[in-house]
């Protein structure tokens, strides 16, 4: 009986949501605050992690990559070097400070993606937008625990063993790409919702992230295509945070209400026709016969 009450009640909330007057969405100024930190970390991140490998697939694009998706110590020597490499050292010291700015950075993408979605929702009431508020939440988690494990693989990598997290990597690696590449989805949702002139945007957001699969299955010829399948998604959120953010600001309209429709036209009530009458009639052929 309580859960049908409670479930009673999150449909009336649901239902007064939707039925709500249309107002500006306070929360696109926190997705746009998030986003600048994205955008600014983003930046000073990528000059962390080590910018060259010891010999890795040209396809993984980037060493983290490389490292995100190794399955075994041949994998790990391809991107650290072995022993006698000089750099192997910078190498692993960058990987270590890189891992550790992105347990940060994972805080600023999930604040930036829920917050964008959130306002969407509050922008167009639906429960698929509500309900995707879950998506960078879990991606964030799972890329918490794909540090923890690389953590775990690199140290074990610099005593010359081999941890048994390496078998645990591919799960929370895999998930973290596919909940943000779900999570672009409904941006993508999000702006087919908001009206026409938001079809193209909505599908540049959308065509990348038919790569993520391509890449999860065969990570050495297509891992390079990630960042940018994610990063679309990002790029079109953000531009929503900002067109949103001043439309609130400017003019206190929200964005969803980006075309207002016209107002109704005032039709002349019709007129009453006279009944014609026998008499008229005859006066009518009257009036004929005398002009002739």
């Amino acid at each position: 009986m309580r859960a049908a009450s409670d479930g009673t009640r999150l449909q009336q909330w649901f239902e007064a949501q939707r039925l709500r007057a249309p107002a500006p969405a306070r929360a696109w100024y926190a997705a746009l605050a998030f986003g600048i930190a994205v955008l600014l970390f983003g930046i000073k991140l990528a000059q962390i992690f080590p910018a060259t490998g010891a010999g890795f697939a040209d396809g993984y694009g980037s060493p983290v990559l490389a490292f995100e998706f190794a399955r075994g110590q041949a994998d790990l020597l391809a991107v650290f070097g072995r022993e006698s490499d000089p750099l192997q050292v910078a190498r692993l010291a960058a990987m270590r400070a890189g891992n550790e700015g992105d347990c940060l950075f994972l805080l600023f993408y999930a604040g930036f993606l829920a917050c964008g979605i959130y306002a969407l929702w509050r922008e167009l009431r639906s429960r698929v937008l509500f309900a995707a508020i879950a998506l960078p939440l879990a991606a964030a988690l799972c890329d918490a625990w794909e540090n923890a494990l690389l953590f775990e693989i690199q140290s074990a990598f610099t005593l010359g063993d081999y941890s048994p997290s390496m078998a645990s990597l591919p799960g929370p690696a895999g998930a973290k790409f596919v909940l943000l590449g779900l999570a672009n989805l409904v941006i993508a949702y999000g702006m087919t919702e908001l009206g026409p002139r938001w079809q193209l945007p909505a599908s540049l957001v959308m065509a990348p992230t038919i790569t993520i699969p391509m890449a999860l299955v065969s990570p050495p010829a297509f891992g390079w295509t990630l960042p940018a399948a994610v990063g679309a998604g990002w790029i079109g959120l953000f531009a929503l945070a900002a067109i949103g953010s001043w439309r609130a600001l400017a003019h206190g309209r929200p964005l969803a209400d980006f075309e207002p429709a016209p107002p109704p036209r005032r039709t002349a009530p019709p007129r009453e026709l006279a009944p014609i009458t026998s008499a008229s009639r005859f006066g009518r052929k009257r009036l004929r016969h005398d002009h002739l």
